[in-house]
């Protein structure tokens, strides 16, 4: 019997606070004034869905457009979709609480290969049916997919979804909902409103096209196009401003897109096949972007996107401009995506400071003839060049990715790794410098859809004799912490994402026998097991030894009968993603992969001379890049203000669902508050500065709260009447503020001062009794000196403590049937001299002999000395 979805979201669930759907920046449409509802999804736990970027700019998109609006629904973490099952309760989206069955189109991001068993989780939590064939029924809303792999190659997903988005959807989803809205006035029935959709330049509908036994893909019928046009839209900062998360993300800072699409042409990489032509944004949008972002959200913390953020030639001037206008904000700027070659001490100035984080270069291959085969660009220099400036900057670990199963690649280029990463530690590892670490994660490169080397086979078992090799060649070598991606993960990601309309049946099979995200990392055996069945049980194994053995490779080129040399013809076999028009032309493609035989280097068509890829033009438009701009001085990195003038103590509440919220993402909230309202905070000295918050006592989880005391101390004197208005102003209304009031800064702390705390709890219990009777058992506890109990510490060992010592007063206040409410102050010394609500439980328990439950805990005061 399903529940309401309040029920469950409970303390006794991890991070309940991620399914609220209350953050900043949620957006709460009424449902009756719209008539397309959308909901969105990234089909991971909520960590990671909330912080992508590309999820909050399309909700973000959907929620500007009239008569329509757009929720969130997210991947629930095991211990909630138990609770679903259990009770029953479909799978529900996180502002309106309804059921995704009750929207009119759900859409999922797939951004890898092995991510649809979680989107098959989600819509058999939410009671769907998995595939397109069991969705005649008009009820259902539309499920359609977005992201890299879904334009990669959807042909292995085909089955689940009405309809696949192709390419950016900035552009393409409004005009998606416009069909809709159009279709409902009309009352379409869903395969006319499907069809309506095929219309739409970068809509798939598979059920139009069917499979050819070569794996190609064809129409089925005349009014559908024959390839489908990838969609390509300009980048928008303004709508990257969106949601704040209380929890804290894998993301959790404002992220700017700053360039899209690559044009260096690194053979292997998919995103920048994919993406083309590249697109810079304008400095001023940027820039404007990140100062308006940082001051709307509250964050500390900003990163500028790109898939080559070096490639934004307007790069050091915007970073630095932007430092220097955030300088006395203790704001950090992070580069995920960074070259090497073009690493210097500008850039080192814009992302480094006083909390400087970890910096990444990727050579990708450890000698310059494999680096040439990839097209990667860099040469040795240039890698000893970038490292060196970033250990002059100050940084002492670096991080760096390498490939190995490249195509052409021998064991002298394998072994080229450990001797790249000897020879850097060789040159960089100066006398009477900190120690230098590098962190080298080494992964297993499978060929995609859309690339030269689209081509070419990998072989696991040649994957685990290089590792093997590699783990060998680094012993001995200090400073250097190798990672390895493990075979069996890359072998399926191959497996699948080269694969054709046969392999739906291989995610759905697998999805049932365990394979998912949960399973993943915390069981890779039990998933794997679950693949290597469910492609057992398909009758594709034969397919699947290809990728463990290796089918061909295309530098081993074979020879007819006459002893000449021939290309194999697979090179002209039609592929499953054939149909998918992402503006490359495929004999580009050919010829390319001959050039990486020659090991011959295409120069970045950005900058350089027209590739002739076959990309711009009408459809997919032109390259355009923004030249580097003046890099304005160098004000100097942020240096914490540590004058502390005032002490402001507040005194405030914790209520309704906010209880959910956890001490430390509070604290965080504080932070971003008082950044948002511009309030003169003070900051701690050392290495990583902080804001001078400082909370009396940690509010356990789902407790509510009308007695917090929080203070804050300030580099200047302000009206505490304006302070609390302006703090008032910036936080959740389900945080109250009942005072504010000014003290000695010299004066102790709360946290200092705290002694007892005051809080009601609610109980039920299984016997009946009256208020006198509660009274005649709480008389009972009070007239004891002794009431002992055994309590376990964090380390294990197992106390006694005297609760009746820490009781202060305990009394029944309301009886009603079967449930009761009390009243009892007890110690609350951050000593750990606490007297915690079940151990009053206990106590009751004690003196009545019965059974109780807790069902609510309220703190109504924090005492503290001289109160």
């Amino acid at each position: 019997m399903a529940v309401a979805v309040e029920a469950l979201l409970t303390p006794d669930i991890l991070r309940p606070a991620r399914y609220l759907g209350n953050e900043l920046g949620a957006i709460h449409k009424p449902w009756e004034n719209t008539t397309v509802r959308w909901i969105l999804t990234y089909p991971e736990v909520y960590e990671v869905g909330a912080s992508n970027l590309g999820h909050i700019i399309l909700y973000s998109i959907l929620n500007a457009q009239p008569r329509q609006l757009c929720d969130r629904a997210y991947l629930p973490a095991p211990d909630l979709a138990l609770k679903l099952k259990t009770t029953q309760t479909p799978l529900f989206a996180v502002e309106s609480r309804r059921s995704l069955t009750e929207f009119d189109i759900l859409g999922f991001s797939l951004s890898y290969e092995l991510g649809a068993t979680n989107i098959l989780e989600m819509l058999d939590l939410a009671g769907i049916p998995l595939t397109w064939r069991e969705r005649t029924n008009q009820s259902y809303p539309l499920i359609f997919a977005g992201g890299q792999t879904a334009t990669s190659n959807p042909e292995p997903y085909a089955d689940f979804f009405d309809f696949i988005a192709l390419g950016d959807g900035e552009e393409l989803l409004p005009e998606i909902g416009l069909i809709l809205e159009e279709g409902k006035v009309a009352k379409l029935s869903r395969e006319e409103l499907l069809l309506d959709l095929a219309q739409i330049p970068g809509v798939y509908v598979p059920q139009f096209y069917d499979m050819a036994e070569d794996g190609s893909v064809y129409p089925n019928r005349l009014d559908v196009p024959a390839r489908i046009l990838r969609r390509v839209a300009d980048p928008m900062p303004a709508y990257s401003i969106g949601l704040v998360p209380y929890v804290e993300t894998v993301h959790d800072r404002l992220t700017i897109e700053i360039r899209r699409g690559c044009t260096r042409g690194c053979r292997f990489c998919q995103p920048g096949m994919l993406t083309r032509p590249a697109r810079d944004v304008e400095p001023e949008q940027v820039i404007d972007a990140i100062e308006q972002g940082m001051r709307a959200t509250g964050y500390n913390e900003f990163s500028l996107l790109s898939l080559s953020c070096s490639d934004y030639l307007a790069l050091p001037a915007v970073g630095m401009e932007i430092k220097n206008r955030l300088k006395d904000e203790n704001i950090t700027l992070t580069l995920p995506s960074q070259r090497v070659d073009r690493f210097d001490e500008n850039i080192a100035n814009i992302i480094g400071g006083t909390r400087q984080g970890g910096i990444t270069f990727a050579p990708e291959a450890g000698t310059q003839r494999m680096r040439d085969i990839v097209n990667k660009g860099l040469t040795n220099a240039e890698l000893l060049r970038g490292v060196k400036t970033a250990v002059e900057q100050g940084w002492d670990k670096i991080k760096l990715y390498f490939m190995i199963g490249l195509p052409g690649e021998t064991d002298v280029d394998v072994l080229g790794i450990v001797e790249t990463m000897r020879w850097l530690r060789q040159e960089c590892s100066k006398q009477g410098r900190r120690r230098l670490d590098f962190n080298v994660t080494i992964s297993n490169f499978t060929p995609k859809p859309h690339t030269p080397f689209q081509w070419h086979s990998v072989s696991t078992t040649e994957f685990k004799r290089k590792q093997t090799l590699l783990k060998a060649a680094f012993q001995g070598l200090r400073g250097v912490k190798i990672n390895f991606t493990d075979v069996r993960i890359s072998a399926m990601e191959d497996f699948v994402g080269r694969g054709d309309r046969r392999l739906s049946s291989v995610v759905r099979r697998a999805w049932e026998l365990g394979a998912g995200m949960d399973a993943w990392w915390e069981s890779l055996d039990q998933a794997f097991s679950a693949w290597t069945r469910a492609i057992d049980e398909s009758g594709l194994t034969w397919k699947y030894r290809k990728v463990e053995n290796g089918e061909w490779n295309v530098f081993e080129q074979g020879k007819d009968d006459e002893g000449q040399s021939k290309s194999h013809s697979s090179l002209d076999d039609a592929l499953p993603w054939d149909h998918i028009d992402t503006g490359i032309d495929k004999q580009w493609l050919k010829d390319d992969l001959q050039r990486a035989l020659e090991a011959a280097i295409v120069p970045d068509c950005s900058f350089e001379g027209c590739s002739h890829c076959g990309v711009c033009g009408v459809d997919f438009g032109h390259n355009v890049v923004v030249p580097p701009l003046p890099i304005p001085q160098f004000a100097g990195h942020f240096q914490p203000n540590q004058q502390r003038s005032q002490r402001l103590r507040v005194r405030l509440g914790k209520v309704g669902e906010m209880a959910l919220i956890s001490h430390l993402d509070l604290m965080r909230l504080f932070d971003r508050a008082v950044r948002r309202a511009s309030l003169p905070v003070t900051f701690t000295g050392g290495f990583h500065p902080a804001p001078r918050i400082v909370s009396a006592n940690a509010l356990p989880l789902g407790t509510t709260s009308s007695g917090e005391i929080v203070d804050f101390d300030l580099t200047e004197t302000i009206d505490p009447k304006v302070f609390w208005e302006k703090l008032a102003a910036k936080l959740p209304s389900e945080i109250p503020i009942y005072s504010v009031e000014s003290v000695e800064v010299s004066a102790p702390a709360a946290t200092q001062l705290l002694e007892k705390a005051e809080y009601q709890i609610t109980v039920d219990f299984t016997k009946a009794a009256s208020l006198a009777q509660w009274q005649e058992w709480i008389d009972t506890i009070k007239a004891k000196e002794e009431i002992w109990f055994e309590q376990t510490t964090k380390s294990g060992k197992v106390r006694s403590i005297n609760l009746r010592d820490r009781l202060f007063d305990l009394a029944a206040i309301e009886v009603n049937e079967l449930q009761a409410v009390f009243r009892y102050i007890g110690s609350c010394r951050n000593d750990g001299t606490l007297l915690r609500s079940d151990h009053v439980l206990y106590l009751l328990e004690q003196a009545s002999q019965q059974e109780l439950r807790m069902l609510q805990t309220h703190r109504s005061h924090l005492i503290l000395s001289g109160d």
